[in-house]
């Protein structure tokens, strides 16, 4: 038993060495004060852009955090709209917050990258739930967010995909917190319904289904593959292979 333990925790740790090193080797962000939070220009200009809006996007969490983590959100843009509708769940302030930063601005520094991407009828026909979801999103009251093992951001995206499962979207595995049990289920399927997960609280878990690959969640590291989108699944580092899509 002592050698497949061993080559576990290599596989869980290892990536997190090399993360950490890239860190502190190459992050020049500096300190939240004067981290840069301007658009990334993904978006186009929701006045000039009719359709139907949904994104969600993740980047690099802040300081050391990052080694690890990423920070997701939600945009959306109903039919017509003239502006986007951002929602973050944050460690400051009242926990949901609408609009604080712009649609697809830079997380203190780091570029976002889109995680799900809908747009025209079917995002009109999904931007309801989504709004379900947030309004009604258990963990919203001051102190409620908890950065490991959750509910953080990425729980709170996570929430919005599994009541939304027709986005068949996937966090990366740098989203710590997406595995925290939001329902409070210890098992049960999958957000797309492709699958199965069993988890313990968030700190220790198991899915498995067509949709998510294979992930094994240790103590909020995420170690697996993904055979529908073939890539590999390592803590801190992320995906390796092709991008997850939506």
């Amino acid at each position: 038993m002592i050698k497949p333990v061993i080559i576990f925790l290599s596989l869980v740790f290892f990536p997190i060495g090399v993360s950490a090193a890239r860190y502190w080797s190459d992050d020049p962000r500096g300190s939240w004060q004067t981290a840069d939070r301007s658009s990334a220009g993904l978006l186009p200009e929701a006045s000039r852009h009719p359709d139907a809006v949904i994104r969600i996007y993740g980047a690099r969490t802040l300081r050391w955090k990052a080694i690890f983590a990423i920070h997701t959100w939600i945009v959306i843009k109903e039919q017509n709209a003239a502006t986007y509708t951002r929602y973050d769940y944050t460690a400051w302030g009242e926990p949901i917050r609408t609009n604080g930063f712009a649609a697809d601005a830079r997380w203190f520094g780091a570029t976002p990258e889109a995680i799900v991407a809908v747009d025209g009828e079917e995002a009109s026909r999904l931007i309801p739930k989504i709004r379900h979801v947030v309004e009604n999103y258990r963990f919203r009251a001051y102190g409620d967010y908890s950065p490991w093992p959750g509910p953080n951001s990425n729980t709170f995206v996570q929430a919005v995909l599994n009541a939304v499962p027709e986005l068949m979207a996937v966090l990366p595995p740098t989203a710590i917190g997406k595995d925290y049990p939001y329902e409070g289920k210890s098992f049960g399927l999958t957000a797309s319904g492709t699958g199965v997960f069993a988890s313990l609280g968030g700190y220790l878990g198991l899915t498995i289904g067509w949709v998510e690959g294979l992930e094994i969640n240790f103590l909020g590291a995420v170690l697996g593959f993904d055979i529908r989108r073939p890539a590999l699944k390592f803590p801190g580092i992320g995906r390796l292979g092709m991008a997850a899509g939506s």
